[in-house]
C-alpha cells in the first residue's frame, strides 16, 4: 500500500517509507474506512474474465482477496515490500491462483502482459509516480486495464500542520525532509494526461468522504499509521513522543469534537482508470 514530473512531494533521495515498519494493529483499526475506497475503485473496472491481474502494494492481502473472488478464472499476483504486510497476507494466498510476493513496486514487472494492473493508496509514497503509471499502462494486454487511487489530502490541516511542524526550528534538523508535501500527488486532470498521453481511455474522478470518527484523539489514530508514520521513524522515543504530543494539540484545534463526541474527518481521494483499447 506508495514526485513525479510535477512533484509527488516525496524528495527522490528519500528512501521508500515502507522502510519504516507498519503497525498493523493501528492501520487495520479504521480498515472498513480504507476498504470502501478500493471497492469504489474497483467497481469501475470493466475487465471480463481477466487471465492475469496485478495488486502493486497489497498491503496485507485484504483488498486481493476482492481481486481473486471479482475473477476467480484469473492468476493474481500481489506485490509488496514491507515484510510485516506481506506477513500478514501469507494466509490469504491460494496455490496456483493468488500469490503473494516480496517486490518494490518502482522496479518490479511482469514476465509478460497482463489484463489488470491494480494499485491501491500506494503511489504517493513514490516519486516519480506518472512515470512509473506509463510503464505499468505500457504492460497491458489490449483491452487491459489500469486503476489506481491515491489519498488527495495532502494540502488538508491532517498533512499541512504536520508540514509545518517538520520544518519548524525545533524539529527541522531532525525530520523536515520527511515532511509530507502538498504536492504530493497530481489533481485529477493531470492523471487523465497521464493516462490518456499512455495511449489508455482515462476515466478519472475524485471524492471527499466524511469519516465521523470516535474516541480519544482518532484523527491521530488514523495518521498515527500513514502519513506520521515516517516521520515517527527518524526520532528516538522522547522525540517521537514530544512531537506526537504537538502535533496531537494541533489536530484537535483543527478537526474539534462534535457535539455528539464524535469527531468529523473530510478526507478526499483521486481516483483513475484507464483502459486500452483493443
Amino acid at each position: 500500500m506508495v514526485d513525479d514530473s510535477r512533484s509527488t512531494g516525496a524528495r527522490a533521495t528519500r528512501p521508500y517509507p515502507r522502510a519504516a515498519a507498519w503497525d498493523l494493529a493501528a492501520y487495520g483499526r479504521f480498515g472498513g474506512e480504507r476498504i470502501r475506497p478500493f471497492t469504489e475503485l474497483l467497481a469501475r473496472v470493466d475487465a471480463r474474465e481477466p487471465s492475469r491481474v496485478l495488486d502493486l502494494g497489497c498491503g496485507d492481502g485484504t483488498a486481493t482477496a476482492l481481486l481473486a473472488a471479482r475473477w476467480p478464472g484469473a492468476q493474481v499476483t500481489a506485490v509488496d515490500s514491507s515484510p510485516e504486510m506481506l506477513a500478514a497476507a501469507a494466509g490469504s494466498g491460494i496455490p496456483g491462483r493468488l500469490t503473494f510476493t516480496a517486490g518494490d513496486v518502482r522496479d518490479w514487472q511482469p514476465d509478460s502482459p497482463v489484463d489488470v494492473v491494480v494499485s491501491n493508496a500506494v503511489l504517493h509514497w513514490v516519486p516519480g509516480h506518472p512515470d512509473l503509471l506509463t510503464r505499468w499502462a505500457g504492460w497491458l494486454a489490449p483491452r487491459g486495464w489500469l486503476a489506481v487511487q491515491v489519498p488527495g489530502n495532502f494540502r488538508a490541516p491532517t498533512h499541512a500542520l504536520l508540514t509545518e511542524l517538520c520544518r519548524s526550528p525545533r524539529w527541522a534538523a531532525q525530520v523536515g525532509d520527511a515532511a509530507p508535501s502538498p504536492d504530493a500527488v497530481l489533481d485529477p486532470a493531470g492523471y487523465v494526461d497521464v493516462l490518456t498521453s499512455a495511449g489508455l481511455r482515462a476515466d478519472v474522478w475524485e471524492t471527499t468522504y466524511q469519516h465521523v470518527l470516535s474516541g480519544p484523539d482518532p484523527v491521530l489514530a488514523w495518521v498515527r499509521s500513514t502519513v506520521l508514520r515516517p516521520v515517527l521513524a527518524e526520532l528516538g522515543d522522547d522525540d517521537a513522543a514530544e512531537l506526537t504530543a504537538e502535533y496531537a494539540a494541533a489536530l484537535r484545534s483543527a478537526y474539534p469534537p462534535r457535539p455528539d463526541g464524535t469527531t468529523l474527518l473530510p478526507f478526499r481521494r483521486v481516483f483513475a482508470v484507464g483502459t486500452r483499447p483493443s
